[in-house]
């Protein structure tokens, strides 16, 4: 486990990642010494791709260094909180939230669901000087060793060095800290996938060079302007927005998904129009029902909460649409059904000839106000709702607020500058459907879970993962002061609050409001001594060590899981054999628990030899829990299985 990977990451080089994707794809181009073949690489790109000799690429400070911690993997171990884990609403629960930092979250996520999740959403540090951003590295290289590992002179490796050992928030330390990430981020997301960032001015365009660098520059879908604020003290420039880019994993397959979606809001509306309806014959009552229903419910009906209307027809809103556009249209009178006087025409006329607007009138798709004084307006039926993704969204930035508020009404402000949940909903509404996963790696306050909470209860069936390092907050914060040590423990408080109110606003929902929480952990100094210490040679030692216990039967099996792709929430079963308890899912046979009698040995081999329906390929064991004789003696009872009807062929893995 610990020490293989350590044993490993000795010879990861920064490229490491890349030349995989090449001996996978192109194992024809490498020599026999391990050698690559740039020559015959070329030749295969010949006809389909214009090589270029000259090009324009993102440089800076540690980038290579930045490969390396992408390339390296994790060491640490994935810690069930059992307690949560165990509540009803979590136990089989799809949505994770993760507890440790964002760059070890991402490696353990790629063993699992690479290739896998539809969109990411991500709202990093903007390192603007007052957002407390300042990189540090937990990863111990020398000078010398990361000179060499790196080709580069031990002065360059000094500067790099100081990056990530004294807390830099230069430009350089902000693209070191974002690109592993983003490198790592791209391989979960799947061929139609799309990975959205916000940022402001400080880093905008740094943004935008690693994410080409990263993605490449095709694949931009575009740039939101979320106008979210108004400077009422502007010095030279008022800045009342920040930005959203959007990248995908391949551009082209995103066509038939963003063309023309709709929002999941929709059908709610055109439902519960209808049923009201049906319902209530009486116009009265019918008005009152809908009004009733309508204030319960308005926060859960982003984009559609102008949609606040309801008749025979259905639920709708008013238009401005009679405007004529950009120059002048009909002039006409159309008289006030009350005071029955003309209604004031619009600035350039109207947009339709007066025999459309007769019609218009006559089926009653018309709005008047309350006297001639309000220009008409048209009604939009929700069922001709036909969203689109665009540029510029204003939305009042302080809704985040608002939002965190409304589930701790006894803090002022616990967490600064948090995102509104109805930009995440609007954002999830064009990309996500049933099925589909959405990350959030900087998972702060917990805003798009709670907006994805709100997504599934509204039809979509989708599952949500979150990763936050477990940050400390400010001491003297009202945040520490509430209890919340840790920015992940305020989150996930957020998580629990906003699930309990969707489920009192929805009673009878049968939806996944819950989720599954743990934490990565590095081994203790004390832990990994005795990892280097233990030989598998002294017998005695395999009685006598109490590494299990430092990590825990749940810690290792929820760490193999993941490491063999079955992700955080696989349904493993526990069997027993013969007293001993083994866990089984898929492809793998697991054996952590110490003791494992001749009794055992036999009750394993006749379930392969009698189960049908048990399969296991690999029997994986915990190296530090075996004396040599008993691992001698499965094996040898396991290879037996080869001469049997079921012909098996049982990988044997022991680890370490």
């Amino acid at each position: 486990m610990i020490k293989d990977i350590m044993a490993a990451n000795e010879s990861v080089a920064p490229n490491s990642r890349e030349m995989d994707i090449l001996k996978e794809y192109f194992p024809s181009c490498f020599h026999s010494d391990g050698s690559f073949d740039l020559t015959r690489f070329q030749e295969f790109l010949n006809d389909k791709v214009a090589v270029a000799h000259e090009g324009y690429e993102l440089k800076f400070l540690g980038k290579n260094y930045a490969r390396l911690l992408a390339s390296i993997d994790t060491t640490t171990v994935i810690v069930p909180d059992e307690e949560h884990n165990s509540k009803p609403e979590n136990a089989q629960s799809k949505n994770i939230y993760i507890s440790g930092d964002n760059l070890d979250g991402l490696k353990h996520l790629l063993k699992s669901y690479p290739k896998n999740v539809k969109c990411i959403y991500i709202d990093p540090p903007y390192n603007t000087g007052k957002d407390d951003f300042a990189y540090n590295d937990r990863f111990d290289f020398s000078i010398e060793t990361l000179s060499e590992k790196l080709s580069i002179s031990e002065e360059d490796a000094k500067r790099i060095m100081d990056l990530t050992k004294r807390g830099s928030s230069s430009h350089s330390a902000w693209l070191l800290f974002m690109y592993p990430r983003l490198l790592l981020a791209r391989d979960l997301l799947d061929s139609d996938g799309v990975i959205l960032v916000s940022i402001d001015d400080n880093e905008q365009a740094n943004l935008k060079l690693i994410l080409d660098d990263v993605f490449g520059e095709e694949n931009l879908v575009g740039t939101i302007i979320w106008k979210n604020a108004t400077d009422n003290n502007p010095t030279n420039v008022a800045v009342e927005h920040e930005y959203i880019m959007v990248y995908a994993r391949n551009k082209s397959a995103l066509e038939p998904i963003w063309k023309s979606n709709v929002s999941a809001v929709k059908d709610l509306l055109i439902e519960i129009g209808e049923n009201l309806s049906n319902t209530y014959p009486d116009e009265s009552e019918f008005h009152a029902a809908w009004d009733k229903w309508y204030k319960e419910h308005k926060d859960q009906l982003s984009p559609l909460d102008r949609y606040k209307y309801i008749d025979r027809g259905g639920v709708y809103t008013g238009s401005q649409s009679v405007h004529n556009p950009g120059k002048e249209g009909y002039r006409y009178d159309i008289i006030h059904p009350i005071t029955k006087k003309p209604c004031v025409q619009p600035l350039m006329g109207y947009r339709f000839p007066e025999a459309t607007m007769k019609t218009l009138i006559d089926e009653g798709r018309v709005i008047f106000g309350s006297d001639e004084n309000k220009i008409i307006e048209l009604k939009v039926y929700a069922k001709e709702y036909m969203d689109k993704l665009s540029s510029v969204y204003e939305l009042d930035g302080r809704l985040g607020s608002y939002d965190m508020k409304a589930l701790f009404p006894e803090a002022k402000q616990l967490f600064k500058n948090p995102k509104p949940v109805q930009l995440l909903q609007r954002l999830m509404s064009f990309v996500l459907e049933d099925d589909d996963i959405f990350v959030d790696f900087f998972s702060g306050s917990g805003t798009s879970a709670e907006a994805a909470l709100r997504t599934i209860v509204q039809g979509k069936s989708i599952s949500f993962i979150q990763v936050q390092i477990e940050e400390k907050t400010k001491i003297g914060s009202e945040a520490r002061e509430l209890g919340y040590a840790t920015i992940d423990a305020l989150g996930i408080e957020r998580i629990v609050r906003a699930a309990a109110k969707i489920r009192m606003q929805f009673p009878e929902t049968i939806a996944d409001l819950g989720f599954r929480h743990y934490t990565l952990v590095e081994p203790s100094g004390t832990t990994l001594d005795k990892l280097e210490e233990f030989s598998p040679d002294d017998a005695g030692m395999y009685v006598t060590n109490t590494i299990l216990e430092d990590f825990g039967v749940p810690t290792v099996l929820a760490t193999w899981l993941v490491r063999d792709g079955y992700g955080f929430t696989a349904p493993v079963e526990a069997i027993d054999f013969a007293g001993y308890t083994g866990y089984y899912m898929g492809k793998h046979l697991y054996l952590i628990n110490q003791d494992l009698s001749n009794e055992a040995i036999t009750a394993i081999t006749e379930k392969y030899e009698t189960d049908g329906a048990f399969n296991p390929e690999n029997v994986v064991l915990f190296g530090y829990s075996f004396k040599w004789t008993e691992m001698e003696s499965l094996k040898t009872n396991l290879a037996r299985l080869r001469d049997t009807e079921k012909n098996l062929r049982i990988n044997y893995d022991i680890r370490y």
